[in-house]
């Protein structure tokens, strides 16, 4: 019998395919390095344009000049807003279908995910139909806790002790899935058995193997 007994999961890249995708998608089209996105936002982690539009302490224009003026020292020019216009990945059903198992089978489910004030909704969707899938998604989650309205990002610790708190479980009796292994570590530290996801398939090949149970 597995110790776990909640299982909390990021969003973009988890649920839904990676962003990164859609970011070498539009590194290519603009004649960008490959990865160039991630550079930006990995510059001054805490404190540039993607972390602070996160924390939502900027907004969507200020995003859009701030990432620009990152991206040109850099060397290249990139607009934040052409950046946002990709965010939102496609719903890996298979990942869907799998809340639906968990809560069947009595696990608690939570969410934690980085996201900022642009779109519509958690997803930062584009349209009202992707919207209105994410918001589907996220009405599953006995507990959603989001970047852009906690004010604190992951991977600082607090969000992951929020969501216990809120949740009422020790980490100890949590799984975490994320896309990120800098997101993975913290959520470890505090004792929470975090699997790093390269994949919808591993994931849940990942996550049924450490809860005892076959995940669809």
């Amino acid at each position: 019998m597995s110790r776990y007994t909640h299982v909390i999961f990021d969003f973009g890249g988890v649920i839904t395919a990676s962003p990164f995708e859609a970011f070498n998608r539009l590194e290519q089209e603009r004649g960008l390095p490959r990865d160039f996105i991630r550079r930006v936002n990995s510059a001054d982690p805490d404190g540039n344009a993607w972390a602070k539009f996160e924390r939502a302490e900027i907004d969507a224009a200020a995003f859009d000049s701030l990432f620009a003026a990152e991206a040109r020292a850099l060397g290249h020019e990139l607009e934040g807003e052409a950046v946002l216009a990709v965010l939102a990945g496609a719903v890996r059903p298979a990942m869907v279908a799998a809340l639906d198992t968990l809560k069947a089978r009595g696990f608690t489910i939570g969410c934690i995910t980085n996201n900022v004030p642009s779109g519509k909704g958690a997803g930062m969707a584009r349209s009202e139909a992707m919207a209105a899938e994410v918001a589907a998604i996220m009405a599953r989650f006995d507990h959603v806790v989001e970047s852009s309205k906690a004010g604190v990002r992951k991977p600082d610790p607090a969000i992951y002790r929020m969501m216990c708190e809120a949740l009422d479980v020790a980490p100890e009796n949590c799984v975490y899935l994320d896309d990120l292994g800098i997101n993975c570590k913290p959520a470890s530290v505090l004792g929470m058995h975090a699997i790093k996801v390269t994949s919808g398939e591993q994931a849940l090949a990942d996550l049924s193997a450490v809860l005892g149970t076959v995940l669809p």
